[in-house]
């Protein structure tokens, strides 16, 4: 198979989608890879290295789209991209469809192939291809949430984990997921002040085994979200529900509850985001103040920290990548079905379900394609 891998052009975004160990296995394997010309630069990987790993560099994106089967990538296709996509052409990347309406019409008419990192799913409902950006993200959180919480940056004043005779930062984390737990892990070695806010007793169940005596769990509803948030000085939003939109646990008339330089931190934006005021950001500039509260909603997190980010992605991802690249899409579903429900869009058809529900678009089951 021909694969192309393009230079993210997102706002400052280093990741790339394919470590040149990466390209090297593929080729191993009798596949083309063509990585466009300083793809890797972000994340500290040049183009001689992959042209060692038998890559081939192309000067161009539209170089790299023109030629290939299959496109990996990190992030979904921006409006410059939707006109490179071809018909039948493979894309697998994060996509995040339910959350951006205009880039799931788009990939509706290229009538392209889109498989989703976040929407491949286990028997056991994990989300193999999300839990390293997820990781990732939730240890940055709290690494952002403590910055911005100084008074420089519009934030309270408060340093994470206090010091001897004075009380630490109360940290409140709406989710005990993959993020949710490494958020809670980071701010309680900082020696914060931790409540992990879920709806699942046996996950609560399991964090307050394995969490320090400084982290705490509460169920989450409507009523204990008002409680808490009026003490809290870093909100994180970590919530996923798979392939849909979150929902809003901290709505707008919310804010005038909380304290003066309160910051919140919305892991889940490129998914619509948990907090109502919560609107996508960039490393560019990554926050915004109403109400007093200091919002940080970049949607793409990791991209701040690429060579750690990319050498996760690729461990997760590059076993996917050979299976699609050796067999096809349509035969590695057949024969995984974690790749089944990685399938979103495919010939113009929408075949995952959150997703045409997202937009009251037509749906089509996918086993009309896997017939």
């Amino acid at each position: 198979m021909i694969i192309g891998i393009p230079k993210e052009i997102k706002n400052n975004e280093n990741r790339v989608a394919l470590t040149p160990a990466g390209a090297k296995e593929l080729v191993k394997r009798g596949h083309q890879v063509y990585v466009q010309h300083t793809a890797g630069v972000g994340s500290g990987f040049s183009d001689d290295e992959y042209t060692s790993a038998g890559a081939a560099v192309l000067p161009t994106i539209e170089d790299i789209y023109g030629i290939a089967e299959m496109i990996i990538k990190v992030k979904e296709p921006i409006e410059p991209e939707y006109k490179l996509i071809k018909e039948g052409q493979l894309l697998f990347t994060y996509f995040h469809f339910a959350s951006y309406e205009p880039l799931t019409k788009a990939m509706v008419e290229s009538k392209a192939v889109c498989l989703a990192y976040e929407t491949v799913e286990k028997t056991d409902r994990s989300l193999p291809l999300l839990v390293p950006m997820s990781e990732v993200a939730g240890r940055m959180s709290i690494q952002k949430g403590a910055n911005y919480l100084e008074k420089p940056l519009k934030g309270r004043g408060i340093l994470l984990g206090g010091v001897p005779g004075v009380l630490p930062a109360k940290v409140l984390i709406l989710g005990g997921g993959i993020v949710g737990t490494q958020a809670a892990w980071m701010a309680a070695g900082l020696g914060a002040d931790v409540t992990i806010m879920d709806v699942s007793i046996p996950r609560m169940r399991y964090l307050a085994d394995v969490m320090p005596a400084n982290v705490k769990t509460i169920m989450s509803n409507e009523y204990n979200v008002r409680a808490l948030i009026k003490e809290a000085d870093l909100i994180i939003g970590a919530v996923l529900i798979p392939g849909a939109k979150a929902p809003h646990l901290i709505t707008r008339d919310m804010l005038k509850e909380m304290k003066p330089g309160t910051v919140l931190v919305d892991v889940a934006v490129d998914q619509g985001g948990c907090i109502e005021t919560c609107k996508p950001t960039t490393h560019e500039n990554p926050t915004y103040i109403i109400d007093d509260v200091v919002h940080y909603c970049v949607a793409n997190m990791p991209g701040a920290v690429p060579y750690t980010s990319t050498l996760a992605l690729t461990n997760a991802t590059l076993p996917y990548a050979i299976q699609l690249a050796d067999k096809g899409w349509k035969k590695a579903a057949l024969e995984n079905a974690e790749l089944v429900l990685g399938l979103n869009v495919i010939h113009g058809d929408i075949v995952y379900k959150a997703v045409a529900d997202a937009f009251d678009m037509p749906y089509v089951p996918v086993e009309k394609y896997l017939a």
